[in-house]
């Protein structure tokens, strides 16, 4: 039987048991008791904001990046990330939304607004962060390329950071495994299951990301928008592989490839390499072409 989020006890104890022993966490989902309840998910989630910002903030000079630009974009950003984060979400889980007539669910008691009750999707909070940096770039003269190249930075940082919120909430895990570093839950059943720690593992990808864009691509950046390309590539190669280890994927629709339903996130994964590919391909020619001093159209 595949375990997903549904199967596991609510604030079940963490283990470690190949790396710790009997050594157990334990601490509460939930950090405030206060309505809906503060969740530690969304605490993690504000201090990978802030401590992305806070680098992008140091950062910002190097790219020719005005400091109140990049608030502003900040400022837009977050509740625009959340907005696109829920509506990729809904979108492909839309019939859980439906009441018994057919008709959607608006409501706070488990409809599309309740995002206290999860449902948030990091590719959604990307697009829609992307288009909205578009808009702002071009309304405000601004080349698109060096401030993705920026915010891209402070992304991978609030990733990683992020994912730890998927820890608290003892979600975003993987198969069952028998690998020293396996995590230990409880299910609902009674007994034990022990999984792939897949946040940890995309937690670590953006952190490797985050070095290897600091300490190289961008020390070697020769164009606007290559930190961007980078990104899209190392985070779609990492996402491909993890996603394919979870238990609780988003599938496109009823499709599918060789008789195995299609994960959404391996798809779009997948669409987005093969893109960036062959946008590495023109951008290495086209920079070639400059510094010989002849620019192909």
């Amino acid at each position: 039987m595949t375990i997903t989020n549904t199967d596991i006890l609510a604030n079940s104890p963490i283990s470690f048991p190949g790396l710790f022993g009997d050594w157990e966490f334990t601490a509460d989902s939930v950090a405030l008791h206060i309505g809906h309840g503060i969740y530690w998910y969304g605490i993690i989630l504000g201090l990978g904001v802030f401590f992305g910002m806070l680098l992008c903030l140091k950062q910002a000079g190097h790219y020719g990046i005005r400091e109140d630009n990049l608030l502003d974009l900040v400022l837009m950003g977050v509740p625009i990330g959340i907005l696109g984060a829920r509506t990729y979400y809904v979108l492909f889980y839309l019939d859980r939304f439906r009441n018994a007539d057919g008709s959607l669910n608006w409501g706070p008691d488990g409809g599309i607004i309740a995002i206290w009750d999860g449902g948030l999707a990091i590719y959604g909070t990307v697009i829609a962060v992307f288009l909205m940096a578009f808009l702002y770039c071009k309304r405000k003269h601004i080349r698109l390329g060096a401030m993705t190249d920026l915010c891209v930075m402070g992304l991978m940082l609030g990733q990683a950071i992020g994912r730890w919120g998927n820890f608290m909430n003892r979600e975003a895990f993987g198969a069952e495994t028998t690998l020293p570093w396996r995590m230990r839950l409880t299910t609902v059943y009674g007994t034990y299951v022990e999984v792939h720690p897949t946040f940890l593992y995309e937690s670590l990808w953006n952190l490797l990301g985050l070095c290897l864009v600091l300490f190289v691509i961008s020390r070697a950046r020769r164009f606007d928008g290559e930190n961007t390309v980078f990104y899209f590539l190392w985070y779609g190669m990492g996402r491909f592989w993890i996603e394919g280890l979870r238990t609780d994927s988003l599938y496109l629709f009823n499709w599918t490839f060789m008789g195995e339903p299609v994960r959404v996130s391996q798809a779009l994964s997948l669409v987005m390499m093969i893109l960036i590919f062959i946008c590495i391909g023109f951008m290495n020619r086209f920079t070639d072409s400059e510094e010989e001093g002849v620019v192909t159209p």
